[in-house]
């Protein structure tokens, strides 16, 4: 003899449709995708620091004693300008798409804010002048318009 389940006993058993999550959500795909972002901006930053030291310990070695600390700041000054700003799109995926909140968007404004204001100032620090007079060492972008004399 054959044994049934009762229909009951089968029924408990399958989720319904109200039940069911989606395998994945979007929330966590964005998770992944700003913790993805996390990590390439840390990698960023640790490759250039290891090129810049590199690069210094090369320099070094072929008689340029002077020039191997500027290489290791310049080539870890720019790998944290770029570690900063890919650092910052993990935050802002975070909290546009994970966690929404006003507090969240306010912390955020702030983080953005100060990261601003360090890349901005590594920039200076880096190239040793504010970048809108940077035209002015390379001799690369628009010079300023001339001054207009309307009246002699």
């Amino acid at each position: 003899m054959a044994r049934t389940a009762s229909p009951r006993a089968a029924a408990s058993t399958t989720p319904s449709a109200d039940e069911r999550k989606p395998a994945v959500s979007f929330t966590e795909v964005m998770g992944w995708v700003s913790r993805g972002f996390e990590v390439v901006g840390i990698g960023v930053l640790v490759i250039g620091f290891l090129t810049g030291v590199v690069k210094s310990l090369l320099a070094y070695a072929g008689g340029q004693r002077e020039g191997a600390y500027d290489l290791v700041r310049r080539y870890f000054g720019r790998s944290i300008l770029l570690g900063l700003e890919i650092l910052i799109a993990a935050d802002l995926i975070r909290t546009v798409a994970v966690d929404p909140t006003l507090q969240n968007v306010l912390v955020l404004g702030l983080i953005i804010l100060i990261r601003t204001f360090l890349s901005f100032t590594l920039e200076i620090e880096i190239d040793g002048i504010v970048p809108w007079r940077r035209w002015r060492l390379t001799g690369h972008g628009s010079e300023p318009a001339p001054e207009r004399r309307d009246h002699p």
